[in-house]
């Protein structure tokens, strides 16, 4: 049985070893997963709000920013809005965004309700997610903030993946480098 291989880093102090998975035969990435990890998601809620400018609500989607951008409501006594890969009937006149994620297959959609939008309107929103590779779940994030006329004060992530670590207008913990085979 072979071993698996693993990206050993340390965020936020805690030491982890990711695992390295296959996304096509070129690449391979090292998957951060922290649905489950306490402690990783308090502790990186806790440095990312150091370094984040001052804003009213915060804005992730579905589903593996939910935990961080919860823990970081929670810090810092503000509401969160998730949204959601699939339309639910609560929702009031809910808007629908297509996104294609670089660990996704197929093309996906998000949805955020008329409510939800009335509450982003007019309010600095801070966009938050696990990791930050291409940047396309962002686009789609920063699409329903400016539909409901949101002002984008920063987006702030655990790990910038690849090329997303050499940009300058995200807010991170770590690096995070994509494996060419």
């Amino acid at each position: 049985m072979s071993k698996e291989k693993t990206f050993s880093i340390t965020i936020a102090s805690c030491e982890r070893e990711l695992p390295i998975c296959p996304i096509n035969d070129k690449l391979d990435i090292a998957a951060f997963i922290m649905f489950g990890d306490v402690e990783i998601t308090q502790k990186s809620a806790t440095e990312l709000l150091k370094k984040c400018p001052k804003f009213d609500i915060l804005v992730t989607a579905e589903s593996k920013g939910i935990p961080l951008c919860y823990e970081m409501a929670r810090q810092s006594q503000k509401k969160y809005i998730v949204a959601r890969k699939s339309e639910k009937l609560y929702m009031k006149n809910p808007i629908c965004i297509e996104v294609k994620s670089i660990t996704t297959a197929d093309m996906q959609k998000l949805y955020l309700s008329e409510n939800e939008l009335e509450d982003i309107k007019n309010k600095k929103v801070l966009i938050v997610d696990d990791v930050i590779s291409t940047g396309k779940s962002l686009l789609a994030l920063e699409e329903f903030i400016n539909k409901a006329h949101g002002k984008i004060v920063g987006k702030a992530c655990v790990l910038a993946e690849g090329d997303a670590s050499k940009r300058n207008d995200i807010i991170f913990l770590n690096p995070l480098p994509i494996f060419e085979k």
